[in-house]
């Protein structure tokens, strides 16, 4: 299966200090959920912010559908096809949830294409179809994160960047949320995700990579990261009663 989505031996970081990632590179294939895990300073926010084209890469490459974007800023990442989620809430909670899913159309000049994309996120967003009306902020954090991931969904991007959903969120609503985030993917977009809770993240990813001090550490098909006795005893808090190894 091809990337549509990759980073070639990234190395970046901020001013003058050494570098976060050292040859970072992750594959994101169509139809598919990519997860990063790993501790606090791996590098995992760092990877969004050069996907994203917020922070441009001291070496290497970005690829979208096989075209090199590298150096690109975030306005033209986004018309190149990759769409950012921040973490924590981005919702204008004055305003309604139909103008915070439109403000994500603000590219699109063709009013049909925004009609069909308006209905596209309301069939896979079912609240946001019920609370199209309804000030943002009266809706639940698991609820505003929707309505964020309707808002990145209006430019039919190839891929969608999320950054730690889950954070802040009740278990309830963590697992609505990674339920949107599979039900994104099946409606067609590819999902690069960076999430604290490892165990969930991989619970729902296709492909899982660990990152540690700026390099991929392991990656492979989430299952058998989520099973790996050794990965579990250094990254998911426990050792699972049986698996089989991935060799790093």
């Amino acid at each position: 299966m091809s990337d549509l989505f990759a980073l070639e031996n990234v190395i970046a970081g901020y001013g003058r200090a050494a570098p976060v990632l050292r040859g970072f590179s992750v594959g994101v294939p169509k139809g598919s959920i990519v997860c990063l895990v790993g501790p606090n300073g791996a590098g995992k926010s760092t990877v969004l912010k050069v996907a994203s084209g917020l922070l441009a890469p001291r070496e290497g490459r970005i690829l979208v559908n096989g075209r090199d974007v590298t150096g690109l800023g975030p306005q033209k990442m986004l018309a190149a096809g990759v769409s950012l989620v921040l973490q924590g809430h981005s919702v204008f909670r004055e305003m309604t949830v139909e103008e915070n899913v439109r403000l994500g159309a603000y590219t699109i000049t063709d009013k049909a294409k925004i009609a069909e994309r308006v209905e596209f996120v309301k069939e896979i967003f079912p609240v946001v179809a019920d609370r199209w009306g309804a000030p943002a902020g009266l809706l639940s954090g698991g609820q505003q994160k929707q309505v964020e991931f309707a808002r990145s969904l209006m430019v039919e991007p190839s891929v969608v960047l999320l950054d730690e959903p889950s954070m802040g969120l009740d278990p309830k609503a963590t697992s609505t949320v990674f339920e949107q985030v599979v039900r994104m993917r099946d409606a067609g977009t590819a999902v690069l995700l960076v999430e604290q809770n490892a165990r969930r993240a991989l619970e729902t990813a296709d492909l899982g990579c660990v990152l540690d001090l700026g390099r991929v550490h392991i990656s492979g098909p989430a299952a058998e990261l989520l099973a790996d006795p050794q990965l579990g005893e250094l990254y998911l808090g426990g050792r699972p009663a049986s698996g089989r190894k991935v060799t790093p």
